[in-house]
């Protein structure tokens, strides 16, 4: 398969990288120090990725998106994923779900996240209810032409800035073969809705500036023109996210290698120990190798899948096999660029201990590896299973 960059492709990066050195890497250390990005500057970062047309690159040009295919979106994706979360985050990527918006929705909710306007958020993990997301026990019971919501959501990325909510929640019961199986439907929750509380999450160590949170939901009121897509159909809509979203963390991973591995790179080629520059040791030097092939193969897998998703044919197995080896490769290759380093690997002067760190959340968030292990052997026992 070949992935040779087109020129259009070549100058998105150029350009990303740019907006990444000049408008991200600045800040960095301030996000670190402080667990924050200042209104001012979140403003700042949105207007100048408006003004290159990297915000909302990932929606169709029709709804006033930069209009990406999956594979560019995993490129852009990748040059942002070299800065911190906080920052590159801000550069936005509205939900695909969104898209499942109709009518007064798309004015309410999907154009202005487009437009840089407003944020979205999605809730759908509960502290009962991680990767079994059937287990969800937060709940909307209709009431006339309302649903009433009641229950807890936590580990809700960036609620703090959210505008509104694109919450999961159980709505009826299907009896089955295998037991009950909750129905799911998603809701497009506002800010400040009477019986909607934003709770301060958990002190994590990945990614200082961008917070979790906890949601409850107490006999909180909205009207059934707030439902996103179907009444009980919520997984058909998680499921469409579910699969992009997994794509996009690999890519970020891709972009977080790469300036670890660069850095390494560097030093190795550079430090001088024993009257030699170390990367002529070959203890340090096969280190190199082998972060070079992990990222390599990662970099395939993860390209394949956008590929594929060009096609509309990237299945559940692609996305697990792109999440899974990035993400793992990430860990790799951060832990051996603090070795290469020395001591100084772990000193806030240099990104890497930053990166090693938020390195961990990459393999639990969006599905942990052993889920994504998981989906993968599933997809290929599956076809071989026969009735027994």
């Amino acid at each position: 398969m070949n992935f040779d960059h087109s020129e259009e492709q070549l100058l998105l990066i150029e350009s990303a990288r740019r907006f990444v050195e000049e408008e991200l890497y600045p800040h960095e250390q301030e996000v670190e120090r402080t667990g924050e990005v200042r209104p001012d500057l979140r403003r700042r970062i949105i207007e100048r990725a408006l003004e290159v047309g990297l915000y909302a690159a990932n929606m169709p040009s029709e709804l006033g998106g930069g209009g990406l295919d999956p594979l560019t979106m995993c490129m852009l994706d990748r040059e942002l994923g070299r800065a911190s979360y906080a920052l590159q985050y801000t550069v936005g990527r509205p939900s695909n779900i969104l898209q499942a918006c109709v009518g007064e929705q798309r004015e309410r909710y999907l154009f202005p996240c487009i437009r840089g306007e407003k944020t979205d958020c999605l809730a759908m993990t509960e502290p009962g209810a991680g990767s079994d997301v059937r287990s969800m026990s937060c709940r909307a019971q209709r009431d006339g032409e309302d649903f009433v919501i009641n229950g807890t959501k936590h580990f809700i990325s960036h609620a703090d800035i959210a505008d509104f909510v694109i919450l999961f929640a159980a709505t009826g019961v299907d009896e089955t073969p295998r037991g009950p199986r909750k129905r799911i439907t998603s809701f497009l929750v506002d800010r400040g809705t009477p019986g909607f509380e934003i709770r301060t999450g958990y002190e994590s160590v990945s990614n200082r500036g961008y917070h979790n949170c906890i949601l409850e939901f107490d006999h909180c009121r909205i009207p059934a023109s707030q439902v996103l897509g179907e009444v009980d159909q919520g997984f058909s809509v998680a499921n469409d996210w579910l699969g992009n979203t997994r794509l996009q963390v690999a890519a970020i991973c891709l972009g977080k290698c790469d300036r670890a591995f660069e850095l390494a790179s560097q030093y190795a080629a550079t430090r001088v120990q024993f009257n030699q520059t170390i990367g002529k040791f070959q203890g340090v030097s096969f280190k190199l190798a082998d972060m070079a092939l992990r990222l390599r193969a990662a970099e395939l897998i993860t390209y394949q899948a956008g590929a594929k998703a060009n096609r509309d044919e990237m299945t559940d197995m692609d996305a697990a096999m792109a999440k899974l080896a990035a993400s793992e490769a990430l860990a790799y290759i951060s832990d051996e660029a603090i070795q290469i380093h020395g001591g100084m690997g772990l000193m806030s002067d240099l990104p890497l201990e930053r990166i090693w760190r938020d390195a961990r959340v990459e393999r639990i968030w969006e599905g942990t590896s052993e889920i994504q292990r998981l989906i993968i052997s599933r997809s290929i026992l599956r076809p071989l299973e026969t009735d027994r």
